[in-house]
C-alpha cells in the first residue's frame, strides 16, 4: 500500500487525480500553464464544475471547463473531463466510455480518468490512454475496500515533456483527511481539490486562499 501523502509530496505533477475509499472520494486538478491554473471549483446542484477564476485570462476552455462531479441516480460520477456528462446521459459507465478516448492535446495525449461510486459501496475506475497511436481502455471494478484504504489513479506519472501517462493498475493507498491531501499537493502546481467524506463536500481553491 502506498503512503498517499508521501507520494503527493514527492510527485510534483501527477496532473489530475481521483482517489476513492470506503467512505470518501477526492478529486484534484493541477496546472502548469496560465490557462490551466486560472481555475476554481464551484458547487452545482448535482456536483461541481470548473470555472475560470479570471474570465479575462481564459483562452481555450475546451479541455479545462467541465463538470468533474455529477450524480446519476444513487451513484456518483467523478472524471477529469466532459465524459462526466457522457456517462450521466447514457446511464452506463462502460458503454459511455466506449464512445470516448484520450484528450486530443498532442503531444501529451492526456488520459481520461473516470470513476463511478455506487450506493452499495462498490466502485469502478477507468483510464483511456494513448498507446502506439491507439486508445487503450482499462476499467477496474472493486466490490468495495476496507476502512482507511482506497485506490488512486491520475493522468500522469509525474512531470516531463511530453508528460508520461499513468501506468499500471490504480494504486492502493491509505486515505488521509482532506486538509492533509491539500497540504501535500505541490504548492506551485496545485489548483483545486474536491473532497466528499460521508457525503460532506469540501472545496479547496488556491485562488480563493484555501
Amino acid at each position: 500500500m502506498t503512503d498517499f501523502l508521501a507520494f503527493l509530496r514527492n510527485t510534483s505533477y501527477p496532473g489530475r487525480g481521483i482517489a476513492v475509499g470506503k467512505d470518501r472520494v477526492y478529486y484534484f486538478i493541477m496546472g502548469r500553464s496560465e490557462n490551466s491554473r486560472n481555475r476554481i471549483f464551484s458547487l452545482t446542484e448535482d456536483g461541481i464544475r470548473t470555472e475560470a477564476f479570471d474570465p479575462s485570462k481564459l483562452t481555450d476552455p475546451s479541455l479545462i471547463i467541465y463538470h468533474p462531479v455529477r450524480s446519476m441516480g444513487d451513484s456518483l460520477i467523478v472524471t477529469n473531463g466532459n465524459q462526466t456528462d457522457t456517462i450521466r446521459d447514457m446511464g452506463d459507465f462502460r458503454a459511455a466510455l466506449a464512445t470516448r478516448e484520450y484528450e486530443p492535446d498532442d503531444p501529451n495525449w492526456t488520459p481520461r480518468i473516470s470513476a463511478i461510486l455506487n450506493a452499495d459501496g462498490s466502485f469502478s475506475l477507468s483510464i483511456l490512454k494513448r498507446v502506439d497511436g491507439r486508445c487503450l481502455r482499462c476499467t477496474y471494478d472493486y466490490e468495495g475496500c476496507d476502512e482507511g484504504r482506497g485506490y488512486f489513479i491520475s493522468t500522469y506519472q509525474g512531470d516531463g515533456s511530453p508528460l508520461p501517462s499513468f501506468a499500471g493498475e490504480p494504486m492502493p493507498i491509505d486515505m488521509p483527511e482532506p486538509e492533509e491531501v491539500w497540504a501535500a499537493l505541490n504548492q506551485d502546481n496545485k489548483v483545486s481539490l474536491y473532497t466528499n467524506v460521508h457525503g460532506e463536500v469540501k472545496l479547496f481553491n488556491k485562488h480563493l486562499g484555501d
